[in-house]
């Protein structure tokens, strides 16, 4: 909603003429420091005085309120005002990297799965993100997975042997799509380099990690190693790590070294802001293949004084 919108009509809610609002001394205050809406005294309407945006204002929040008081200074009273923010579809999904590259031996069997990277749309409901899917390719179809919070993600199945003699590369297109009106969306490129076999998968020493760590835990300080063990040899022994799973938000407060699967805090964790924060960690040979593993870091809270 831009500044200067329409949200009311003062005057009229009050039973009075436009012109009597300034006489009468009418007003009106936000609450906390910002000013979000003001009084138009010549048309007695209510407007917003800033910029609106739901998704900076509430997250994502199911319901998203700003109030304000109006105030009669002349008759000593005082009115409260509850304004709802209604989300609408501004925002198209889209992926944190838009070209991706899988390397997979031609030795993988059918149904094998790859896990993709997620979308993100800071919409709600409806208008957020609904599914993916994926060019005609005839070795791969799209899996879509619902988590325990609702968000969906993608994963890559193959649906039929590959050789690499009759194809050294696949090149696919992922749309990620909301069911706003019009629909919005967005696109990650994905290209598949087929390799020679590779026998063994990492594997991790367990399949969950949980970390506790003080708010003040200094930045750019390493809060966990992963490691995963690879019985083959040569690149396909050489591992990767990244973030199979994370939120937009943990993106931002937490690093994952591919080479050395240091996990390092590189903005101060704040616990009001959040206490818990649930990731899956994923290691990528140099074939193609990979496991994961969860991580769950709760966030002490520091006293303050």
């Amino acid at each position: 909603m831009q500044k200067g919108s329409f949200v009311g009509n003062i005057a009229q809610d009050l039973g009075l003429e436009a012109k009597a609002l300034s006489e009468r001394g009418v007003r009106v205050i936000s609450r906390g420091r910002t000013q979000y809406f003001a009084l138009n005294v010549k048309s007695g309407h209510l407007i917003t005085a800033e910029r609106l945006d739901r998704e900076q204002l509430c997250g994502r929040a199911e319901k998203c309120l700003l109030n304000c008081e109006v105030i009669v200074e002349h008759e000593m009273k005082m009115y409260g005002v509850e304004v709802e923010i209604r989300d609408i579809n501004d925002n198209a999904p889209n992926f944190q990297e838009e070209e991706l590259e899988f390397q997979v031996s031609e030795t993988t069997a059918p149904r094998s799965r790859f896990p993709l990277h997620e979308a993100h749309d800071p919409d709600l409901g409806i208008n957020s993100l609904q599914t993916y899917r994926l060019n005609n390719d005839k070795h791969f179809s799209l899996a879509v997975q619902a988590g325990s919070d609702g968000d969906k993600y993608a994963e890559l199945v193959l649906e039929s042997a590959l050789d690499r003699e009759e194809q050294a590369t696949h090149d696919l297109v992922l749309t990620a799509t909301d069911g706003g009106d019009p629909v919005r969306s967005g696109t990650a490129h994905i290209r598949i380099i087929v390799l020679d076999a590779n026998d063994n998968a990492p594997v991790f020493s367990q399949p969950v990690y949980r970390v506790d760590v003080s708010e003040n835990v200094p930045r750019d300080s390493t809060i966990l190693t992963v490691q995963a063990t690879d019985l083959d040899e040569g690149v396909n022994k050489e591992l990767k790590y990244s973030f199979r799973k994370i939120t937009e938000k943990a993106s931002k407060v937490f690093h994952l070294d591919s080479r050395t699967g240091d996990v390092m805090v590189v903005r101060v964790l704040d616990f009001e802001e959040a206490s818990l924060y649930e990731m899956e960690v994923q290691a990528h040979d140099g074939g193609g293949l990979f496991d994961s593993f969860a991580f769950r870091l709760d966030s002490r809270d520091s006293f303050k004084m």
